[in-house]
C-alpha cells in the first residue's frame, strides 16, 4: 500500500497548508492526535489570498499524488484528496458531524485542475486508453521488468545524502518498447538535470511537470510534446517531471 494522507492525521491539502494541528474544537486543549505531521504551510499558516502561495500548494499537492500513483504496490487516496478537501488543520476530527468531515462538493469546480491531473494519471496507471488496453500490462508489472538507475543532477550519479533535495529514476522497458524518466526537485531553485541521450532513440516526451500552470502540467500520454533540449531538462523549484520515450521492442 503507498498513501501519503489516510483519515488520521492530515488531509493532503492541510499537509501543505498548516505547520502545527489545530485540534481546539476537540474540545481537548488541543492536546490530542500527532504532534509530528512532517507538514510544511508553504509560508502561512492556514488559508491565505496569495496567488503565489496557493499556486506552491497546488504543485506540492501534484508532486504526491504523482509519487503515488506511479509508486510499485496499490495506491490509497483519503476522501476528496483529489479536490483538495480540507479539515481546517485539525488532525483528529472523527468526534465530528459537521463539515470537517463532510464532502464539499463545490471544490469540483473550484480544485477542477487538480481533479483532471488525478484523473490522467490514473487513466495511465490503469491501462484504460485503447492502445495501452491492446498491451495488457500494467505500469507494475512493466516497472518490474524494466532496467533502472538512479541519477542526479547528473546521470547515475544520485546523491543518497541527508541534505539532498532532488533524485531522478529511470527505467528501460524493452518488452513493451518505452523508457521512462522521472526527475524530483524539492529544491528551491530550478535545476538541470542531464537527460540519457543516444542518437538512435527518438528524442524524450514531457508528460508530467508540476512547476507548469493547468493544462501543460500533464497531459493525455499520446499527447506528450518532445522536449526541446535533447541532453538536459530543467526542473522549476519543488516540482515533479515525468518523461518518457519509445525505444526498439526486445526481439525486434
Amino acid at each position: 500500500m503507498n498513501f501519503v494522507t489516510c483519515h488520521d492525521g492530515f488531509s493532503l491539502n492541510d499537509l501543505v497548508s498548516y505547520s502545527g494541528k489545530h485540534n481546539d474544537a476537540n474540545g481537548e486543549q488541543n492536546r490530542d492526535g500527532a504532534d509530528d505531521n512532517r507538514s510544511w504551510n508553504c509560508g502561512v499558516e492556514g488559508p491565505t489570498d496569495d496567488p503565489e502561495i496557493e499556486r506552491l500548494r497546488n504543485r506540492q499537492v501534484k508532486n504526491m499524488l504523482t509519487i503515488t500513483l506511479l509508486s510499485l504496490g496499490v495506491p490509497m487516496l483519503l476522501m476528496a484528496t483529489r479536490l483538495r478537501r480540507t479539515q481546517g488543520g485539525n488532525n483528529n476530527a472523527y468526534c465530528h458531524d459537521d463539515e470537517s468531515n463532510w464532502f464539499d462538493w463545490t471544490l469540483v469546480e473550484k480544485h477542477a485542475d487538480v481533479l483532471r491531473f488525478v484523473s490522467l494519471l490514473a487513466a495511465r496507471r490503469m491501462q484504460r486508453d485503447e492502445t495501452h488496453e491492446r498491451q495488457r500490462v500494467s505500469l507494475t508489472d512493466m516497472l518490474r521488468r524494466a532496467k533502472t538507475a538512479w541519477h542526479g543532477v547528473k546521470l547515475l550519479r544520485p546523491d543518497w545524502g541527508p541534505q539532498s533535495h532532488c533524485l531522478a529514476f529511470g527505467a528501460e522497458m524493452r518488452r513493451e518498447g518505452l523508457e521512462l524518466h522521472l526527475i524530483t526537485n524539492a529544491f528551491w531553485e530550478p535545476l538541470d538535470f542531464e537527460l540519457p541521450t543516444e542518437p538512435d532513440r527518438e528524442p524524450w516526451r514531457r508528460w508530467i511537470d508540476t512547476s507548469l500552470d493547468s493544462p501543460d502540467d500533464i497531459v493525455s500520454w499520446q499527447a506528450a510534446t518532445p522536449v526541446r533540449r535533447a541532453g538536459s531538462y530543467r526542473v522549476g523549484p519543488r516540482s515533479v517531471v515525468v518523461l518518457w520515450r519509445r525505444v526498439e521492442k526486445a526481439g525486434e
